[in-house]
């Protein structure tokens, strides 16, 4: 009897524990719903950074993983991973009760975590947000909890794809597809048997297995024999097929990605135009983008060929160089130099702005063109001129040489600067501001000089690439295109959008090639003879400002518009042993005609528009006049080894605007001689040099950026 009730008081206590352990498990399952939201590093996708081809790698950014569909997958890549991992997968519920019940024993008693978790569990575990990784009771009995429902409403594949494209593969790649590429230099549809099986072996230890040599390398080997084997056991691979397997030959693991050359600086530009368009941070590092630029990788090559072969050795440390080319008709920057980004932080062609000098008189050669002035204007030549606004400070050209009544042509052939004085005070400086701005130049850089006579002489601070830009206006009939340097952007989903570069018209087509016959003088007759290009037409404008702190040139032929500037980041004079002083004709026009002659390889020669009927073949400006009998004949620079650069050339003219006398915003101006250095302050060592290093190195395919 005794026997008897024991035996009944245990039933009734085993049956109110199975009933207590029902409600328990049921609140438990009422009370832990599936995440409605994944883990960001669960789901992060790279973005890759293409030159303008769409195929050339510039960078990668952000986590390397790119999502595939499972039916690209391969069935013997799957197979190899549920072999590994699970090989009741398909006939589980998500938890496997004898795994399960090992993993909590050993997490109750304080052992290691053994293994025993299905691809459910997994891809619970490191998918969904609210699950930590944290080896306790309440965390696997909640990931148990979380695994079943999301076996009960989700399909195999589902999980299966999922899972594939979450996990670790070691090489710092996330994904199957980035695993592919990391360890076999393929996509994922092109694995064979013997390297999805490597790929699944993997997953067991992805730091270990990632690049094994030595015990590694064996305990590796061991591993990828148990998956073969074990693909044979689930009935993947036959006998024979198990058999013919040999361990795959891995891909030499890849240095974590490094930029090189000017890459830094393009990829600094890309991301803050993809900011400026609404792309986050986020977006770029996590949102698998596909980012097309408007960077052409040999033209590229050709700006950093350009700089590097026409300056000499013996440049000065304190020497930069910059260079930007831009496409007139699109407005794309298809290629520039700007600098060594191992000694500067900030570029030469898009972050520093230093003084035009006279490349900006053609903005004002254009303003007047367009409100009703034309090359037959007769405009005062003479020197010093004194304007009624500052009347005690007179206006000097260069070497105070006087010219008389001359016609814009021969003004803009000789850069006579008192002709560019009056000629603003003709048109109007609020026309001549419009004009810069409206063809692409910041008004912030333009408002603090506007109001003064030496404006159309340069005094505003400019990059090479807003003055490319907006040369390439009077290239494009006087339409400007809003310099861009991306392309299109695709999303993860394969949305793409394509840029569309805002058009602006600044002056009217006949004003744009008068303005353009007036700067192929320069080229052809004038201070910028250095440049030109014997095989097709060229227009451009030297430029030299005072004491030759930033010298220039700036010219364009009918598909490309091109700026080279040289400064020193201390403000002070622009010399070359063996060249002397620079000016805008001399040094910057050779690179500016080493880069264009490689760049027009090949291109159709294309003619400028004609100039308006109106005064055209007058002699006054049809061949314009050359007024250098007081200037010094030009010698060629010569190197110390003797080589003779390309020349002649004549010096630029100069400016010195008289100092102020009022507060800095009385409209008087800043004089050229105490400009203030670049925008940004470079905070280079004074050992350093733009010239310096190599040329850039062919860059293979990055691995990415973790």
């Amino acid at each position: 009897m005794r026997k008897r009730r024991l035996l009944r008081r245990l039933s009734i206590a085993v049956g109110v524990g199975i009933l207590l352990g029902v409600v328990l498990f049921g609140i438990a399952w009422a009370m832990t719903p599936i995440p409605d939201s994944t883990q960001k590093q669960a789901t992060a996708q790279g973005s890759v950074i293409y030159y303008r081809d769409g195929k050339s790698v510039l960078a990668r950014q952000g986590v390397d993983r790119r999502n595939v569909e499972l039916a690209k997958v391969p069935r013997h890549v799957r197979d190899a991973v549920i072999a590994a991992e699970n090989r009741s997968f398909y006939q589980d519920a998500g938890i496997s009760i004898k795994g399960t019940g090992r993993a909590l024993w050993s997490t109750i008693t304080g052992q290691q975590l053994q293994g025993g978790s299905t691809i459910t569990q997994q891809l619970v575990r490191n998918y969904y947000s609210g699950l930590s990784q944290e080896r306790t009771l309440t965390r696997k009995f909640k990931e148990i909890m979380i695994a079943i429902k999301v076996d009960q409403s989700k399909t195999k594949d589902w999980v299966l794809e999922q899972y594939l494209n979450t996990i670790y593969f070691g090489r710092g790649a996330n994904g199957v597809q980035a695993a592919a590429q990391a360890y076999f230099g393929k996509d994922v549809d092109k694995l064979t048997v013997a390297e999805g099986a490597y790929l699944a072996a993997v997953i067991q230890q992805p730091s270990r297995f990632a690049d094994p040599k030595g015990a590694d390398l064996a305990a590796a080997q061991a591993r990828w024999q148990a998956v073969i084997d074990a693909m044979g056991q689930t009935g993947a691979l036959d006998a024979q097929q198990a058999t013919a397997q040999r361990f795959p030959k891995l891909a030499k693991a890849k240095k974590p990605f490094v930029l090189k050359g000017q890459a830094q600086y393009m990829l600094d530009q890309v991301t803050a135009e993809l900011n400026r368009r609404g792309y986050s941070d986020e977006d770029i590092n996590s949102g698998g983008l596909r980012v097309v630029t408007t960077f052409d990788k040999k033209l590229m090559k050709a700006a950093g060929r350009a700089v590097k072969s026409v300056l000499p050795e013996a440049t000065p440390k304190k020497v930069r160089t910059g260079l930007a080319a831009v496409d007139p008709a699109t407005g794309e920057v298809v290629a520039f130099y700007g600098g060594d980004p191992e000694r500067s932080d900030y570029d030469n062609a898009f972050s520093a702005k230093v003084p035009a000098g006279s490349t900006f008189k053609p903005y004002t050669l254009a303003a007047a063109l367009d409100n009703g002035y034309d090359l037959s204007t007769r405009v005062d030549g003479n020197s010093p001129m004194r304007v009624a606004s500052d009347p005690k400070h007179p206006i000097p050209n260069d070497n105070g040489r006087s010219y008389g009544p001359i016609d814009l042509v021969q003004a803009t052939t000789n850069s006579v600067n008192t002709a560019f004085v009056d000629l603003g005070q003709k048109v109007g400086l609020d026309k001549v501001a419009a004009t810069a701005e409206a063809a692409g130049i910041p008004r912030q850089q333009l408002q603090p000089h506007q109001s003064a006579a030496s404006f159309p002489l340069g005094v505003a601070s400019v990059s090479a690439v807003q003055n490319a830009s907006g040369f390439s206006t009077l290239a494009n009939g006087g339409v400007h295109m809003e310099a861009h340097v991306v392309k299109s952007v695709t999303d993860a989903d394969g949305k793409k959008d394509v840029i569309k570069p805002a058009a602006t018209e600044v002056v009217g087509k006949q004003a744009a090639a008068d303005a353009i016959y007036a700067m192929q003088q320069v080229v052809e007759h004038g201070t910028g003879t250095a440049a030109r290009l014997y095989d097709r037409p060229v227009a451009g404008k030297t430029g030299t400002t005072d004491d030759s702190a930033s010298v220039w040139f700036n010219g364009f032929t009918p598909q490309l518009a091109v700026a080279v500037n040289m400064f020193r980041d201390d403000n002070k004079t622009v010399t070359i042993p063996g060249y002397g002083v620079q000016f805008g004709g001399q040094l910057p026009a050779q690179i500016w005609r080493a880069f264009m002659t490689e760049a027009m390889n090949g291109k159709p020669v294309e003619e400028f528009p004609e100039p308006s009927d109106r005064g055209f073949g007058d002699p006054d400006y049809s061949v314009p006049e050359r007024y250098d009998e007081d200037v010094p004949e030009w010698q060629p620079s010569r190197r110390p080894d003797g080589w003779q650069t390309t020349g002649p050339e004549e010096p630029e003219p100069s400016f010195s605007e008289p100092a102020p006398t009022g507060p800095p915003d009385d409209g008087s101006g800043a004089p050229e001689e105490t400009v203030a250095p670049p925008t940004q302050d470079p905070a280079v060592p004074s050992d350093e040099t733009d010239r310096g290093g190599p040329p850039d190195q062919e860059e293979t395919q990055p691995s990415p950026i973790g």
